[in-house]
């Protein structure tokens, strides 16, 4: 069907070649396209109309990405054939961070997280509209309910009270955080290396409104398990080769703590068979703060 629909796009439909790209969570259809006349490759991303305001907002987010000089995939065309939104972006040569840092030095991995972390700072120049309200509001709305479900499910954590108490004694620093532009999945997946060398940053429709700090929790997740290296350059590249003060790792571990709820509810909701996956990722940075009495986690040196 969709190769139907291709060619019925304006700006591609004498392309050379399509290929289905299967990689990632998103629902949407993904297709590197190959042009004709000079072997230029673009993204093509299919979506279901129904999304149409959420992906012109996103593609909005891009443009103004473009602005602000971040290393990302261009906007290029948006539109609707039939049933089906449509978005072109350009493509970035390379292979996704995730991939490409085992094969790195330990050099490499930290020059790679420095350039991560230069961009990350230039998206946080956006701030959010003026109709989203504060971060401290919703996000402490998003945490009771999560909390709530916690409580009445099954599962259950080593501490959760220390944990809890730990949260209570610092959710109010979040009053006076900035609403501006987040990712909201700046991981090694969604970063693109080409020749050992930082590419660009991919997949923004994920993205939300808050504190920027809020970002450097996939670092404690995901990334710090894949590249110490890199999670160390992704800090210091952020901060301009400045150590992050202590507000920074008390906030920093502040959304990790509330994460260790918000993962175990999303889990059982989502993909319930990774729950134990998913318990060794949050044990693990449990341990990397000896369950927050250290703000500072181990790994950091």
């Amino acid at each position: 069907m969709s190769e139907i629909l291709i060619k019925q796009i304006p700006l591609i439909s004498n392309c050379k070649d399509s290929i289905q790209i299967k990689k990632g969570f998103s629902s949407d259809e993904k297709y590197l396209i190959q042009m004709q006349d000079d072997n230029k490759k673009m993204l093509l991303r299919m979506f279901n109309v129904e999304e149409w305001e959420v992906k012109k907002t996103e593609y909005s987010i891009l443009e103004r990405m473009r602005g602000y000089n971040v290393t990302c995939s261009h906007p290029i065309s948006i539109g609707v054939i039939g049933n089906r939104g449509y978005m072109i972006t350009s493509y970035i040569e390379g292979e996704d961070a995730e991939a490409a840092i085992p094969k790195c030095s330990d050099q490499e991995q930290f020059n790679i997280g420095i350039e991560a972390g230069k961009e990350l700072r230039k998206m946080h120049q956006l701030a959010a509209p003026t109709h989203i309200s504060s971060w401290y509001s919703r996000k402490v709305e998003k945490h009771k309910r999560y909390i709530d479900a916690y409580l009445a499910c099954d599962v259950k954590i080593k501490q959760d009270q220390k944990i809890m108490n730990f949260i209570d004694e610092n959710i109010h620093l979040m009053k006076q955080r900035p609403n501006l532009f987040q990712h909201d999945d700046f991981t090694l997946g969604n970063i693109i290396v080409n020749n050992k060398k930082f590419a660009g940053v991919i997949d923004f429709n994920r993205y939300d409104w808050g504190d920027p700090i809020h970002e450097f929790l996939k670092i404690g997740i995901f990334s710090r398990e894949i590249s110490i290296p890199f999670s160390l350059g992704q800090i210091r590249g952020y901060f301009n080769h400045t150590e992050p003060n202590e507000g920074f790792w008390r906030l920093y571990s502040l959304y990790l703590a509330m994460c260790v709820f918000s993962t175990v509810i999303w889990t059982l909701k989502t993909i319930p068979n990774n729950l134990n996956q998913m318990l060794d990722k949050v044990y693990m940075f449990l341990e990397d703060h000896d369950y927050f009495n250290s703000l500072k986690p181990k790994w950091y040196q």
